[in-house]
């Protein structure tokens, strides 16, 4: 292409059209005697919103998708672009802007992972020669096609997915078409640590005391946090308490009532650093956990509403589960009259966890 005489090469996966591209801002190059030119092959499109911690492992797409696009430009559209891994092109933060920007593209594969409906109502919409995941029918979620039907119908059915037996990243590598190879959380190394832990030999314990608001079911009682920081303290560990804003008031308190770190609050791409500085994170299913998994750092995961088959640790670390059968199934809060499960997972089978080779 040309304008106004100058040879634009806009095949290329380095040229932006709105800005300089990067061979440019850092060689001075132009289209025509540029060295660093790549064709692009074509373009993909990843749909997954939110979040943080289903956007992280949902990276495990981008190797076969590289190994079967190859030199194709890939698009991620999230609630949450600062997770993404830099090997993603576009990085583009949902909104309406970014919504009208993929609707006027022309993909060759778009993938939807989200089944709300406003996510399934730009998958509808947008341009592309191969759609998988999820898409909108008659005003409601729907599978685009066979390879994600089953998937579908674990969020439908509690039944189904409880009998479920496959990892979330082995579904969605399939629903792609896809064979599963184990293919691992992608993230980018995390940058330096707003935090500085004195250099003393001993081994960190990150502790992810929350679990957010949203699955309130899934909370450790508070002394049972306090009982485990004693035995970690004891037994020469340092204990660095971690959390959102949802866990801050308990962090307070355990830092106050017990020799655990807490540091407040961070941003997330902070937060990634921070959890960087454990060796050991102990966690309810978060967004923690993902982060931790993407990290290759050992885990303890307390798991007691949701299927433990979801979960793909990599060889990292232990699923614990409480002692007694916990009868609410994807519920915000427990409902059980009889007990509360997480009390049954006792702080020496965590500590025991913690401390296992």
């Amino acid at each position: 292409m040309k304008i106004a005489g100058v040879d634009l090469k806009t095949d290329c996966i380095h040229f932006k059209g709105d800005i300089p591209c990067k061979p440019h801002k850092l060689h001075g190059v132009h289209c025509s005697d540029c060295s660093y030119y790549e064709k692009r092959a074509g373009r993909i499109l990843i749909i997954k919103l939110g979040a943080a911690g289903d956007v992280i492992r949902t990276s495990v797409l981008l190797s076969p998708l590289q190994e079967r696009y190859p030199n194709h430009e890939i698009w991620w559209l999230t609630h949450t672009p600062e997770v993404v891994s830099t090997q993603v092109h576009k990085r583009l933060k949902f909104n309406a802007e970014n919504a009208l920007t993929v609707q006027g593209v022309e993909f060759d594969v778009a993938i939807n992972l989200d089944k709300d409906t406003f996510a399934c109502a730009l998958m509808q919409t947008v341009n592309a020669r191969n759609k998988f995941g999820f898409t909108l029918q008659d005003g409601l979620p729907a599978p685009v096609n066979e390879l994600a039907e089953k998937k579908f119908l674990t969020g439908v059915f509690d039944d189904i997915n409880q009998s479920n037996t496959v990892s979330y990243p082995q579904e969605i590598i399939e629903l792609c078409g896809f064979e599963y190879k184990n293919q691992p959380y992608v993230m980018d190394a995390p940058g330096a640590p707003p935090i500085t832990l004195a250099n003393d030999g001993k081994l960190v314990v990150g502790l992810n005391t929350g679990c957010g608001d949203r699955w309130l079911a899934r909370e450790w009682p508070l002394d049972y946090w306090k009982g485990l920081i004693q035995k970690l303290h004891e037994n020469g560990y340092r204990v660095l308490l971690l959390g959102g804003p949802a866990e801050h008031e308990r962090n307070v308190d355990l830092e106050k009532n017990t020799s655990a770190e807490y540091y407040g609050t961070f941003p997330l791409k902070d937060f990634l650093a921070v959890v960087n500085l454990c060796d050991v994170v102990v966690t309810a299913v978060t967004m923690a956990m993902h982060i931790a998994i993407g990290l290759k750092k050992r885990l303890v995961l307390f798991n007691n509403i949701f299927n433990k088959h979801e979960f793909e640790l990599y060889g990292y670390g232990t699923i614990l589960e409480p002692d007694v059968q916990c009868t609410c199934f994807f519920q915000h809060a427990c409902t059980n009259p009889n007990y509360s499960c997480m009390e049954h997972l006792s702080v020496d089978a965590v500590f025991e966890a913690v401390v296992k080779d």
